[in-house]
């Protein structure tokens, strides 16, 4: 008996943590003629949740079992924040370096000496790619002293071969997080700079044999950056770490991609002398010194910040041949003459309670991921996850999640949509409170951006967020979107912030204007510190299908522009769409009006 009624309470309580909080009663609202009153008093404590209606006197209590994790994640996405299980190969057998080995190393400029240090051997093992038994130089893989994969290089002919799955970094087991880390693409590589004096590298497992699209790495590719995961505990503990992949079109969007899961803030990179393609070739032709003058001319991995002229030449010639262009499209192409989504930045959202502010993020995460294969981290403290999931799914395949008078998605159509969140979406979620604060969120996110490769995320809203009680709001709101812009641009992420505007009179009409960038609660630093400002507006909520998506800053021009366009809301399947047939012509976009937007303070 009301199992469904404390089903909503839990999930109420869980999604709002610790303390006390309202809500409408699910006993006694369908009964009520005040159904805008919420009087269901709602408390979390330990593992319990307790709960008292003023109003039908229905009171009790709820047992919740606590998780000991600091992020918990609805099934559907939870087996994706377990660690990779890699099996241990202690047992491989292979033998000390002969001479033919010998003498293949010394002519790659690298001694006897430097390859025992290393623990690397020979052994006589046949290669697929030479379709033979061959001589191959042995790399083993360990981490805390455990093999966990032995690779094969043959010589003289080149060619590759693993036992067991080198999913970790190549010599981890050997360096110091209290030095500087030199991260390159290949064994011989490690081995190269080793000759040249710097024994804190490592060799990512897999070389950069990786699909690029447009500089980035396919994100299709995302399997192949276990190995940042997987050494996440030492990595974490580097302040410095250099990146000297391949200089080809996969080396340097390998480089790209590790700088962002690990944060650009803290990576540099090599510049390579013309005609070397990576460490060894620089030993080779220009011996120890070559390899010391790459590590002391490295550069610091591009940043927004402070450089000098010459660092963004190469864009700059880019841009000449092809012009700017924009960022990514949000899905539909009025939108897309206002606003594009650029990595690296940060979009404050607001509007009205019930204007669709949320769904429509959603939509354009989905849009993303869809089109350009992008993932996501969501912390939505307002949709507890499995709800947001169904949301989401209902987006995906244009059916309602629900059952009703509109046809509903089949269980095929269900499963192909929980296989795609599954891929795309990671959930940031806590019942107990754990994630209210930003330094909780901003964590999870990195592990995020390291582990699933994310490319966007949204915080929504930004009031459930705990503040200091040391300092003043405004104070704290600009120090946080700071923060939230610098973790942007360090992990070439796009984030979107939700900020709830203060509430606002009704005009000579007896309509709520939409809000603007200074209407948001709480500090003028959510327009200041935004790069874009966006609203979506229904004048009314409720009955209405016209939603107003309105720009009211855009920091820089060739992302997009202030004004405003309209878009239509399908509330069945939570979906938007430009018009009748879905053609953007129908929806024309247009200059705002002077009065709604602010005047720029730049």
């Amino acid at each position: 008996m009301y199992e469904n009624e404390k089903q909503k309470i839990k999930s109420f309580a869980l999604g709002k943590g610790d303390g006390q909080h309202k809500m409408f009663c699910p006993f006694c609202i369908n009964q009520r003629k005040k159904k805008n009153e919420k009087s269901l008093s709602v408390k979390q404590n330990l593992n319990e949740i307790i709960y008292n209606c003023w109003h039908c006197g229905k009171s009790g209590s709820i047992k919740v079992q606590q998780s000991k994790s600091s992020i918990e994640l609805p099934e559907v996405v939870q087996d994706k924040i377990k660690k990779e299980e890699i099996k241990v190969m202690n047992n491989i057998r292979f033998e000390e370096l002969n001479k033919d080995s010998i003498n293949y190393l010394k002519d790659r400029g690298i001694s006897e000496e430097t390859a025992n240090s290393l623990g690397v051997g020979y052994k006589k093992r046949f290669i697929g790619s030479v379709q033979r038994e061959i001589d191959c130089i042995v790399f083993p893989y360990k981490n805390n002293n455990i093999t966990y994969a032995t690779k094969y290089r043959s010589f003289p002919d080149k060619g590759f071969s693993c036992d067991g799955s080198a999913q970790t970094l190549f010599n981890i087991n050997n360096i110091s997080t209290e030095k500087d880390l030199i991260l390159c693409e290949g064994e011989l590589d490690v081995l190269s700079f080793v000759e040249g004096g710097y024994t804190n590298v490592v060799s990512v497992p897999n070389g950069a044999v990786l699909k690029v699209i447009d500089g980035k790495i396919d994100p299709n590719e995302d399997n192949k950056f276990k190995f940042i995961w997987n050494s996440k505990e030492k990595l974490d503990l580097i302040g410095k770490i250099i990146i000297a992949t391949d200089n080809d079109k996969s080396g340097l969007a390998m480089a790209e991609e590790i700088a962002r899961r690990i944060g650009k803030d803290r990576c540099w990179r090599v510049e390579y002398p013309k005609d070397c393609k990576d460490a060894n070739d620089v030993l080779k032709k220009f011996g120890t010194e070559g390899i010391k003058n790459i590590i002391d001319r490295s550069v610091q991995f591009p940043v927004k910040g402070l450089y000098d002229a010459s660092s963004f030449y190469e864009e700059l010639d880019d841009i000449y041949e092809k012009g700017i262009g924009k960022g990514e499209s949000t899905g539909y192409a009025n939108v897309d003459d206002l606003y594009t989504i650029v990595s690296g930045q940060l979009t404050v959202v607001t509007g009205h309670p019930s204007s669709g502010k949320s769904e429509f993020i959603d939509q354009v995460m989905i849009n993303l991921s869809k089109a350009r294969g992008w993932k996501f981290g969501v912390c939505s403290f307002e949709n507890e996850p499995r709800i947001h999931i169904a949301k989401l799914i209902s987006k995906y395949v244009s059916k309602p999640f629900f059952s009703g008078n509109t046809e509903r998605m089949s269980k095929e159509e269900l499963q192909k949509g929980k296989d795609f969140i599954q891929s795309h979406f990671s959930f940031l979620y806590q019942g107990d409170g754990s994630l209210s604060s930003l330094d909780s969120i901003l964590e999870r996110l990195k592990i995020g951006v390291q582990r699933y490769g994310i490319r966007g995320a949204v915080i929504d809203p930004y009031n459930y967020i705990e503040r200091p009680l040391d300092i003043s709001e405004t104070h704290y709101i600009g120090e946080l979107l700071t923060r939230l812009r610098v973790f942007a641009q360090a992990h070439d992420i796009h984030i979107w912030f939700v900020a709830h505007p203060t509430k606002m009179l009704r005009d000579n009409n007896g309509k709520v204007p939409p809000p603007k960038g200074y209407d948001i609660s709480g500090s003028s630093n959510f327009f200041s510190k935004a790069d874009c400002g966006l609203t979506v507006h229904r004048e009314d909520p409720i009955n209405s299908i016209i939603s107003q998506i309105i720009i009211w800053k855009c920091r820089f021009a060739w992302v997009g522009k202030v004004g405003q366009t309209d878009l239509r809301f399908d509330k069945v399947t939570s979906t938007y769409y430009n018009g009748e047939n879905d053609d953007p012509m129908l929806s024309p976009t247009k200059e705002v009006d002077d009065n709604l937007i602010d005047d720029l303070p730049f």
